[in-house]
């Protein structure tokens, strides 16, 4: 998906959103900015990962939709961190480390919102669509070092990973109406490694596998 395919997407969803609530049922219709912290990981057989912390931010609506439920959408940049553990061939004697990966990109997000305490206490859910750029090494002198497990896949082989992916998400936020916290899990559905099979690198198994995990928490204020 192109980024003016994203964009029309966003905008779309955007006016939906706004419209069904305001014909519908007129309550309350709130934009806002939200932002926090991310801590991702991969779960993979295929190597050793360690879980590092990102951020993310963006534009949210919230939108009375029917009964107790509202309707949440946004639109995210996200910067997930990860770290794979590999080792310097050139250097016997060094121990492997786990170098550090960047993930950049943007998420759409549509959640159905039940109000146990409308304003004050709220359950979250739904999917999430995501497009993101390659998982870059953070630091260049490490894209030549060997990815523990394999003989010469090396940390930059696999940096062409999935751009389009999709998530789950499920969480709770509290606060005031104009003001909430939140605290999410968000679990990858699809193979975020798939792409890695279409290369011709070392593979220690027959495919790469891996779904990406990510507790959140995250800040929001309503306009």
């Amino acid at each position: 998906m192109s980024l003016k395919s994203l964009v029309f997407v966003t905008v779309s969803l955007f006016i939906f959103q706004q419209a069904y609530s305001q014909r519908h049922f007129e309550e309350y219709n709130l934009l806002g900015f939200n932002g926090g912290v991310t801590f991702f990981d991969l779960e993979t057989s295929n190597f050793e990962t360690k879980q590092r912390t990102g951020f993310v931010g963006g534009l949210t609506t919230r939108g009375t939709f029917y009964g107790g439920f509202d309707l949440i959408f946004g639109i995210n940049f996200v910067s997930n961190q990860v770290a794979i553990l590999s080792r310097d061939v050139s250097n016997e004697g060094s121990n492997p480390l786990f170098i550090e990966y960047s993930i950049q990109g943007a998420q759409i997000t549509f959640l159905t919102s039940y109000n146990i305490i409308r304003h004050h206490l709220t359950l979250e859910v739904g999917p999430i669509l995501s497009i993101n750029g390659k998982m870059a090494v953070k630091n260049d002198i490490y894209k030549d070092y060997v990815i523990e497990g394999y003989q010469s896949l090396k940390a930059s082989d696999i940096e062409q990973i999935n751009k389009v992916n999709f998530h789950v998400m499920g969480g709770i936020s509290t606060g005031i109406r104009n003001f909430r916290l939140g605290a999410y899990y968000q679990y990858g559905v699809t193979n975020t490694l798939k792409a890695l099979n279409d290369k011709d690198i070392e593979k220690s198994t027959s495919t790469f596998k891996g779904n990406s995990t990510s507790f959140i928490l995250l800040a929001t204020i309503y306009l």
